[in-house]
Protein backbone atom coordinates (compact mmCIF):
# COMPACT_ATOMS: atom_id res chain seq x y z
CA UNK A 1 0.00 0.00 0.00
CA UNK A 2 3.12 2.64 0.37
CA UNK A 3 4.60 1.07 -2.80
CA UNK A 4 5.71 4.33 -5.06
CA UNK A 5 8.20 4.29 -7.93
CA UNK A 6 11.80 3.47 -6.41
CA UNK A 7 15.05 4.97 -8.04
CA UNK A 8 16.78 1.73 -6.68
CA UNK A 9 15.80 -1.88 -7.84
CA UNK A 10 17.67 -4.96 -7.39
CA UNK A 11 18.16 -6.40 -11.27
CA UNK A 12 18.39 -9.97 -12.01
CA UNK A 13 20.96 -10.94 -14.32
CA UNK A 14 19.22 -12.73 -17.71
CA UNK A 15 19.35 -15.90 -18.24
CA UNK A 16 20.80 -17.15 -22.03
CA UNK A 17 17.93 -19.44 -23.13
CA UNK A 18 15.34 -18.04 -25.11
CA UNK A 19 11.86 -18.15 -23.25
CA UNK A 20 8.60 -19.07 -24.91
CA UNK A 21 5.46 -17.18 -23.64
CA UNK A 22 2.15 -18.94 -24.12
CA UNK A 23 -0.57 -16.44 -25.64
CA UNK A 24 -3.06 -14.64 -23.34
CA UNK A 25 -6.23 -14.75 -24.33
CA UNK A 26 -8.58 -11.94 -22.65
CA UNK A 27 -11.97 -10.92 -22.72
CA UNK A 28 -12.93 -6.88 -22.98
CA UNK A 29 -15.82 -4.64 -22.90
CA UNK A 30 -17.00 -1.67 -21.65
CA UNK A 31 -19.95 -0.44 -19.30
CA UNK A 32 -22.35 2.10 -20.30
CA UNK A 33 -20.43 4.45 -17.36
CA UNK A 34 -17.32 4.18 -19.03
CA UNK A 35 -15.52 1.38 -16.79
CA UNK A 36 -13.59 -0.54 -19.08
CA UNK A 37 -13.08 -4.24 -18.24
CA UNK A 38 -10.82 -6.52 -18.94
CA UNK A 39 -10.93 -10.56 -18.21
CA UNK A 40 -8.51 -12.99 -18.60
CA UNK A 41 -9.39 -16.92 -17.71
CA UNK A 42 -6.58 -18.94 -16.21
CA UNK A 43 -7.47 -22.41 -14.03
CA UNK A 44 -4.20 -23.41 -13.70
CA UNK A 45 -4.42 -22.46 -10.02
CA UNK A 46 -7.15 -21.50 -7.95
CA UNK A 47 -6.22 -18.05 -7.61
CA UNK A 48 -7.99 -14.66 -8.98
CA UNK A 49 -6.33 -11.15 -8.98
CA UNK A 50 -8.64 -8.35 -9.02
CA UNK A 51 -7.55 -4.86 -9.71
CA UNK A 52 -8.44 -1.69 -10.85
CA UNK A 53 -5.80 0.77 -12.42
CA UNK A 54 -6.98 4.73 -12.19
CA UNK A 55 -5.39 7.24 -14.50
CA UNK A 56 -4.14 9.53 -12.17
CA UNK A 57 -0.93 9.50 -10.96
CA UNK A 58 1.30 12.55 -9.63
CA UNK A 59 1.34 14.76 -13.16
CA UNK A 60 -2.48 15.49 -13.25
CA UNK A 61 -2.07 17.36 -9.55
CA UNK A 62 -2.09 20.91 -8.92
CA UNK A 63 1.56 22.84 -8.60
CA UNK A 64 0.48 23.46 -4.97
CA UNK A 65 -1.45 21.10 -4.12
CA UNK A 66 1.11 17.92 -4.84
CA UNK A 67 1.25 14.48 -3.38
CA UNK A 68 -2.47 13.85 -3.65
CA UNK A 69 -2.63 11.07 -6.14
CA UNK A 70 0.05 9.40 -3.65
CA UNK A 71 -2.19 10.33 -0.65
CA UNK A 72 -5.23 8.66 -1.90
CA UNK A 73 -3.43 5.67 -1.98
CA UNK A 74 -3.36 5.67 1.25
CA UNK A 75 -6.93 6.81 2.20
CA UNK A 76 -8.77 4.80 0.25
CA UNK A 77 -7.83 1.94 2.98
CA UNK A 78 -9.99 3.69 5.11
CA UNK A 79 -13.18 2.41 4.34
CA UNK A 80 -16.05 3.11 3.16
CA UNK A 81 -19.67 3.72 3.28
CA UNK A 82 -20.35 -0.04 4.11
CA UNK A 83 -16.70 -0.70 5.75
CA UNK A 84 -15.69 0.38 8.95
CA UNK A 85 -12.39 1.65 9.16
CA UNK A 86 -9.34 -0.03 9.45
CA UNK A 87 -11.38 -3.18 8.13
CA UNK A 88 -10.66 -3.00 4.58
CA UNK A 89 -7.48 -5.00 5.15
CA UNK A 90 -9.19 -7.56 7.31
CA UNK A 91 -11.92 -8.58 4.81
CA UNK A 92 -9.10 -9.66 2.36
CA UNK A 93 -6.85 -11.51 5.62
CA UNK A 94 -9.62 -13.35 6.07
CA UNK A 95 -10.31 -14.57 2.96
CA UNK A 96 -6.98 -16.20 2.78
CA UNK A 97 -5.76 -12.97 0.25
CA UNK A 98 -3.13 -10.38 0.18
CA UNK A 99 -3.66 -6.86 -0.91
CA UNK A 100 -1.48 -3.60 -1.78
CA UNK A 101 -1.76 -0.65 -4.15
CA UNK A 102 1.37 2.17 -5.68
CA UNK A 103 1.43 5.11 -6.99
CA UNK A 104 3.66 6.20 -10.50
CA UNK A 105 3.67 9.50 -12.20
CA UNK A 106 0.88 8.72 -14.34
CA UNK A 107 -1.35 6.03 -12.67
CA UNK A 108 -2.53 4.29 -9.38
CA UNK A 109 -3.14 0.65 -9.13
CA UNK A 110 -5.36 -1.31 -6.24
CA UNK A 111 -5.49 -5.04 -6.51
CA UNK A 112 -6.15 -8.49 -4.11
CA UNK A 113 -4.86 -11.84 -4.75
CA UNK A 114 -7.72 -14.01 -3.27
CA UNK A 115 -8.86 -17.60 -3.12
CA UNK A 116 -10.90 -18.19 -6.53
CA UNK A 117 -14.23 -18.51 -4.87
CA UNK A 118 -13.88 -14.97 -3.06
CA UNK A 119 -14.03 -13.09 -6.33
CA UNK A 120 -17.25 -11.78 -5.49
CA UNK A 121 -15.62 -10.44 -2.52
CA UNK A 122 -12.35 -8.57 -4.57
CA UNK A 123 -15.45 -6.88 -6.53
CA UNK A 124 -17.48 -5.56 -3.76
CA UNK A 125 -14.08 -4.02 -1.83
CA UNK A 126 -13.57 -2.34 -5.06
CA UNK A 127 -16.76 -0.80 -5.75
CA UNK A 128 -16.77 -0.13 -2.50
CA UNK A 129 -14.08 2.40 -2.99
CA UNK A 130 -15.11 3.72 -6.50
CA UNK A 131 -18.44 4.39 -5.27
CA UNK A 132 -18.40 4.77 -1.34
CA UNK A 133 -15.09 5.65 0.05
CA UNK A 134 -15.20 7.62 3.10
CA UNK A 135 -13.47 10.74 2.52
CA UNK A 136 -13.64 13.19 6.04
CA UNK A 137 -11.05 14.79 8.05
CA UNK A 138 -10.96 11.78 10.56
CA UNK A 139 -9.65 9.31 7.79
CA UNK A 140 -7.25 12.65 6.18
CA UNK A 141 -5.64 13.19 9.20
CA UNK A 142 -4.62 9.76 10.04
CA UNK A 143 -3.11 9.14 6.75
CA UNK A 144 -1.71 12.38 6.74
CA UNK A 145 0.96 11.86 9.54
CA UNK A 146 1.42 7.92 7.67
CA UNK A 147 2.48 9.75 4.82
CA UNK A 148 4.44 12.70 6.03
CA UNK A 149 6.01 9.13 7.96
CA UNK A 150 7.13 7.94 4.88
CA UNK A 151 8.28 10.58 3.37
CA UNK A 152 10.56 11.08 6.35
CA UNK A 153 11.81 7.45 5.41
CA UNK A 154 11.87 7.14 2.16
CA UNK A 155 13.16 10.71 0.98
CA UNK A 156 14.31 13.39 3.88
CA UNK A 157 16.50 10.54 6.07
CA UNK A 158 17.09 7.98 3.35
CA UNK A 159 20.68 8.23 2.29
CA UNK A 160 20.57 9.01 -0.89
CA UNK A 161 16.76 9.10 -0.89
CA UNK A 162 16.03 12.72 -2.62
CA UNK A 163 18.16 11.28 -5.42
CA UNK A 164 14.83 11.23 -7.89
CA UNK A 165 13.29 14.12 -6.77
CA UNK A 166 16.79 16.37 -7.18
CA UNK A 167 17.20 14.96 -10.53
CA UNK A 168 13.25 15.40 -11.71
CA UNK A 169 13.55 18.85 -10.20
CA UNK A 170 16.22 20.07 -12.67
CA UNK A 171 15.17 17.57 -15.98
CA UNK A 172 11.64 19.37 -15.95
CA UNK A 173 11.06 22.83 -15.85
CA UNK A 174 7.60 22.82 -17.02
CA UNK A 175 6.25 19.57 -16.68
CA UNK A 176 4.19 18.05 -13.45
CA UNK A 177 7.30 15.25 -13.62
CA UNK A 178 9.59 17.96 -11.84
CA UNK A 179 7.52 16.94 -8.54
CA UNK A 180 7.97 13.94 -6.23
CA UNK A 181 4.96 11.12 -6.26
CA UNK A 182 4.83 11.26 -2.72
CA UNK A 183 4.59 15.31 -2.68
CA UNK A 184 6.01 18.37 -1.17
CA UNK A 185 5.90 18.23 2.85
CA UNK A 186 4.55 22.05 3.19
CA UNK A 187 1.43 20.86 0.48
CA UNK A 188 0.29 17.44 3.02
CA UNK A 189 0.37 19.69 5.55
CA UNK A 190 -1.83 22.47 3.76
CA UNK A 191 -4.20 20.15 2.04
CA UNK A 192 -8.00 20.37 3.42
CA UNK A 193 -10.82 18.14 3.77
CA UNK A 194 -12.81 19.99 0.21
CA UNK A 195 -9.28 19.75 -1.59
CA UNK A 196 -9.58 15.70 -1.29
CA UNK A 197 -13.04 15.25 -1.74
CA UNK A 198 -13.07 17.19 -5.11
CA UNK A 199 -10.03 15.06 -6.10
CA UNK A 200 -11.56 12.05 -5.45
CA UNK A 201 -14.84 13.47 -7.46
CA UNK A 202 -12.99 14.21 -10.12
CA UNK A 203 -10.39 11.18 -11.05
CA UNK A 204 -12.32 8.38 -8.80
CA UNK A 205 -15.04 7.84 -11.79
CA UNK A 206 -15.49 4.72 -13.74
CA UNK A 207 -14.70 6.30 -17.06
CA UNK A 208 -11.07 7.04 -15.53
CA UNK A 209 -10.49 3.61 -14.67
CA UNK A 210 -9.74 -0.15 -16.16
CA UNK A 211 -11.10 -3.45 -14.25
CA UNK A 212 -8.55 -6.02 -14.98
CA UNK A 213 -9.31 -9.55 -13.30
CA UNK A 214 -7.17 -12.40 -13.66
CA UNK A 215 -6.83 -16.06 -12.68
CA UNK A 216 -9.08 -19.21 -11.91
CA UNK A 217 -13.14 -17.49 -12.99
CA UNK A 218 -15.75 -18.06 -14.74
CA UNK A 219 -16.05 -15.44 -17.35
CA UNK A 220 -19.83 -15.14 -17.67
CA UNK A 221 -20.32 -15.48 -13.95
CA UNK A 222 -17.91 -12.71 -13.23
CA UNK A 223 -19.36 -10.74 -16.03
CA UNK A 224 -22.59 -11.15 -14.22
CA UNK A 225 -21.24 -10.05 -10.70
CA UNK A 226 -19.43 -6.78 -12.47
CA UNK A 227 -22.95 -5.50 -13.65
CA UNK A 228 -24.11 -6.17 -9.98
CA UNK A 229 -21.23 -3.93 -7.94
CA UNK A 230 -19.86 -1.75 -10.90
CA UNK A 231 -22.99 -0.94 -13.65
CA UNK A 232 -24.75 1.93 -11.50
CA UNK A 233 -21.97 3.26 -10.72
CA UNK A 234 -22.32 7.03 -12.20
CA UNK A 235 -20.35 7.94 -14.77
CA UNK A 236 -17.98 11.07 -14.21
CA UNK A 237 -19.72 14.20 -15.72
CA UNK A 238 -16.36 16.47 -15.85
CA UNK A 239 -13.55 16.16 -18.08
CA UNK A 240 -10.89 14.01 -16.76
CA UNK A 241 -7.47 16.34 -16.17
CA UNK A 242 -4.52 15.66 -18.43
CA UNK A 243 -1.80 17.70 -18.51
CA UNK A 244 -0.14 19.05 -21.87
CA UNK A 245 2.56 20.60 -21.17
CA UNK A 246 5.12 19.84 -23.77
CA UNK A 247 8.39 20.39 -21.88
CA UNK A 248 11.23 21.99 -24.09
CA UNK A 249 14.29 20.97 -24.94
CA UNK A 250 17.08 20.94 -21.82
CA UNK A 251 18.92 23.70 -23.21
CA UNK A 252 22.42 22.54 -21.93
CA UNK A 253 24.13 20.51 -19.47
CA UNK A 254 22.31 21.32 -15.90
CA UNK A 255 25.35 20.21 -13.20
CA UNK A 256 25.00 20.26 -9.11
CA UNK A 257 25.73 19.58 -5.60
CA UNK A 258 23.94 17.68 -3.23
CA UNK A 259 25.24 17.35 0.25
CA UNK A 260 23.47 14.66 2.17
CA UNK A 261 23.67 12.54 5.41
CA UNK A 262 25.92 9.78 3.16
CA UNK A 263 29.21 7.98 3.92
CA UNK A 264 30.89 7.64 0.14
CA UNK A 265 29.95 10.12 -2.70
CA UNK A 266 27.21 9.37 -5.36
CA UNK A 267 27.26 10.19 -9.41
CA UNK A 268 23.67 10.79 -10.90
CA UNK A 269 23.12 11.52 -14.40
CA UNK A 270 19.97 12.08 -15.93
CA UNK A 271 19.34 11.97 -19.14
CA UNK A 272 15.81 13.22 -21.20
CA UNK A 273 14.60 10.39 -23.50
CA UNK A 274 10.98 9.82 -25.48
CA UNK A 275 8.05 8.14 -23.46
CA UNK A 276 7.17 4.35 -23.16
CA UNK A 277 5.48 2.85 -26.28
CA UNK A 278 7.45 5.41 -28.83
CA UNK A 279 9.90 3.44 -31.13
CA UNK A 280 13.31 5.25 -29.59
CA UNK A 281 11.82 3.79 -26.20
CA UNK A 282 12.38 0.23 -26.98
CA UNK A 283 16.01 1.15 -28.06
CA UNK A 284 16.82 3.35 -25.22
CA UNK A 285 15.20 0.23 -22.93
CA UNK A 286 17.73 -2.10 -24.35
CA UNK A 287 20.35 0.23 -24.27
CA UNK A 288 19.65 0.49 -20.42
CA UNK A 289 19.87 -3.34 -19.76
CA UNK A 290 23.28 -3.26 -22.02
CA UNK A 291 24.73 -0.86 -19.46
CA UNK A 292 23.50 -2.16 -16.33
CA UNK A 293 21.85 -5.84 -16.38
CA UNK A 294 23.05 -7.95 -13.70
CA UNK A 295 26.75 -8.65 -13.16
CA UNK A 296 28.11 -9.12 -17.00
CA UNK A 297 26.53 -5.64 -18.12
CA UNK A 298 28.91 -3.23 -19.12
CA UNK A 299 28.64 -0.58 -16.21
CA UNK A 300 28.83 -3.09 -13.66
CA UNK A 301 32.02 -5.22 -15.57
CA UNK A 302 33.98 -2.03 -16.12
CA UNK A 303 33.19 0.21 -12.79
CA UNK A 304 32.66 -2.45 -9.58
CA UNK A 305 35.20 -5.50 -11.15
CA UNK A 306 37.50 -4.50 -13.31
CA UNK A 307 38.32 -0.20 -12.31
CA UNK A 308 36.81 -0.96 -9.05
CA UNK A 309 35.72 2.48 -9.00
CA UNK A 310 31.97 1.99 -7.64
CA UNK A 311 30.48 0.31 -5.13
CA UNK A 312 27.32 -0.09 -7.08
CA UNK A 313 26.88 1.68 -10.67
CA UNK A 314 23.29 1.17 -12.82
CA UNK A 315 21.12 2.56 -15.77
CA UNK A 316 17.37 2.83 -15.55
CA UNK A 317 14.69 4.21 -18.16
CA UNK A 318 12.11 5.07 -16.62
CA UNK A 319 8.58 3.86 -18.31
CA UNK A 320 6.31 7.28 -18.57
CA UNK A 321 3.34 8.19 -20.33
CA UNK A 322 4.90 11.65 -21.76
CA UNK A 323 8.89 11.97 -22.17
CA UNK A 324 10.88 11.22 -19.08
CA UNK A 325 14.21 9.93 -17.92
CA UNK A 326 16.52 7.64 -17.87
CA UNK A 327 19.21 7.87 -14.69
CA UNK A 328 22.76 6.33 -14.32
CA UNK A 329 24.01 6.01 -11.14
CA UNK A 330 27.14 4.85 -9.64
CA UNK A 331 28.30 5.21 -5.38
CA UNK A 332 32.05 5.25 -5.73
CA UNK A 333 34.45 3.25 -3.54
CA UNK A 334 36.25 4.51 -0.92
CA UNK A 335 38.93 7.15 -2.10
CA UNK A 336 37.39 7.41 -5.01
CA UNK A 337 36.36 11.06 -6.90
CA UNK A 338 33.03 11.45 -8.18
CA UNK A 339 34.83 13.12 -11.28
CA UNK A 340 36.66 9.66 -12.13
CA UNK A 341 33.86 7.48 -11.58
CA UNK A 342 31.52 10.21 -14.22
CA UNK A 343 34.09 9.97 -16.26
CA UNK A 344 34.33 6.22 -16.23
CA UNK A 345 30.43 6.28 -17.00
CA UNK A 346 31.05 8.75 -19.45
CA UNK A 347 33.41 6.50 -21.34
CA UNK A 348 31.03 3.28 -21.17
CA UNK A 349 28.23 5.05 -22.78
CA UNK A 350 30.96 6.68 -25.20
CA UNK A 351 32.09 3.01 -26.23
CA UNK A 352 28.10 2.63 -27.07
CA UNK A 353 28.11 5.62 -29.28
CA UNK A 354 31.43 4.85 -31.05
CA UNK A 355 31.09 0.85 -31.71
CA UNK A 356 28.42 -1.15 -32.65
CA UNK A 357 27.71 -4.17 -29.78
CA UNK A 358 28.93 -7.58 -30.95
CA UNK A 359 26.74 -10.23 -32.43
CA UNK A 360 27.27 -12.27 -29.34
CA UNK A 361 26.60 -9.57 -26.83
CA UNK A 362 23.26 -8.56 -28.94
CA UNK A 363 21.77 -11.77 -28.71
CA UNK A 364 22.64 -12.19 -25.11
CA UNK A 365 20.82 -9.17 -24.59
CA UNK A 366 17.65 -9.93 -26.60
CA UNK A 367 17.30 -13.25 -24.32
CA UNK A 368 17.35 -10.94 -21.14
CA UNK A 369 14.53 -9.09 -22.74
CA UNK A 370 12.74 -11.84 -23.78
CA UNK A 371 12.89 -13.78 -20.54
CA UNK A 372 12.05 -10.19 -18.59
CA UNK A 373 9.12 -10.00 -20.51
CA UNK A 374 7.78 -14.07 -20.20
CA UNK A 375 8.77 -13.76 -16.17
CA UNK A 376 6.35 -10.33 -15.66
CA UNK A 377 3.68 -12.08 -16.97
CA UNK A 378 4.37 -15.38 -15.59
CA UNK A 379 1.43 -14.76 -12.74
CA UNK A 380 -1.77 -13.68 -12.86
CA UNK A 381 -1.14 -10.60 -10.77
CA UNK A 382 1.01 -9.39 -13.34
CA UNK A 383 -1.13 -10.29 -16.56
CA UNK A 384 -4.00 -8.13 -14.62
CA UNK A 385 -1.62 -5.52 -14.71
CA UNK A 386 0.11 -5.59 -18.01
CA UNK A 387 -3.22 -6.21 -19.61
CA UNK A 388 -4.31 -2.99 -17.57
CA UNK A 389 -1.60 -0.83 -18.77
CA UNK A 390 -1.84 -1.66 -21.56
CA UNK A 391 -5.23 -0.36 -22.39
CA UNK A 392 -4.86 2.79 -20.01
CA UNK A 393 -1.48 4.05 -22.07
CA UNK A 394 -2.19 2.73 -25.60
CA UNK A 395 -5.70 1.36 -25.90
CA UNK A 396 -4.79 -1.83 -27.04
CA UNK A 397 -4.70 -4.78 -24.62
CA UNK A 398 -3.30 -7.06 -26.97
CA UNK A 399 0.04 -5.97 -26.31
CA UNK A 400 0.55 -7.99 -23.61
CA UNK A 401 0.93 -10.36 -26.76
CA UNK A 402 2.69 -8.20 -29.19
CA UNK A 403 4.63 -5.71 -27.64
CA UNK A 404 8.21 -7.89 -27.20
CA UNK A 405 7.85 -8.10 -31.41
CA UNK A 406 8.55 -4.60 -30.65
CA UNK A 407 11.27 -5.12 -28.56
CA UNK A 408 12.74 -7.85 -31.02
CA UNK A 409 12.30 -5.44 -33.66
CA UNK A 410 15.24 -3.03 -32.44
CA UNK A 411 18.39 -3.43 -34.05
CA UNK A 412 22.15 -2.69 -32.91
CA UNK A 413 22.42 0.26 -35.41
CA UNK A 414 19.13 1.42 -33.37
CA UNK A 415 20.66 1.13 -29.81
CA UNK A 416 23.94 2.82 -31.38
CA UNK A 417 22.09 5.57 -32.58
CA UNK A 418 20.17 6.60 -29.56
CA UNK A 419 22.86 6.64 -27.35
CA UNK A 420 24.36 9.10 -29.65
CA UNK A 421 20.84 10.86 -29.93
CA UNK A 422 20.11 10.98 -26.19
CA UNK A 423 22.80 10.29 -24.18
CA UNK A 424 24.43 13.59 -25.25
CA UNK A 425 26.27 16.47 -22.32
CA UNK A 426 23.46 19.01 -23.11
CA UNK A 427 20.35 16.59 -22.49
CA UNK A 428 21.33 15.50 -19.08
CA UNK A 429 21.59 16.35 -15.13
CA UNK A 430 24.60 15.67 -13.52
CA UNK A 431 24.42 15.70 -9.45
CA UNK A 432 27.52 15.05 -7.31
CA UNK A 433 26.26 13.94 -4.04
CA UNK A 434 28.70 14.40 -1.42
CA UNK A 435 28.71 13.71 2.47
CA UNK A 436 27.71 16.16 4.76
CA UNK A 437 30.56 16.77 6.23
CA UNK A 438 31.70 17.81 2.70
CA UNK A 439 29.52 21.16 2.72
CA UNK A 440 32.02 24.32 2.67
Amino acid sequence: MKNIVLLFVLLISGLTASAQMNKVDFVEYDLDNGLHVILHQDKSTPIVAVSIMYHVGSKNEKPDKTGFAHFFEHLLFEGSANIGRGEYDKYVEKAGGTLNANTSFDRTYYYEILPSNQLELGLWLESERLLHAVVNQKGIETQREVVKEERRQRIDNQPYGSILQEAMVRAFKEHPYKWPIIGYMEHLDAAEEADYVNFYKDFYVPNNAVLSIAGDIDIEQAKTWINTYFASIPKGTKPIYRPSVVEPALGGEVRDTIYDNIQLPAVVQTYRIPAQGTPDFYAVSMLGQLLSQGESSRLYRALVDEQQKALFVGNFPLDMEDPGVSIAFGITNMGVDPAEMEAAIDAEIKKVQDELISDKEFQKLKNQVENDFVSGNSRVAGIAESLANYHMYFGDANLINTELERYLAVTKEDIQRVAKQYYKKDNRVVLYYLPKQANP
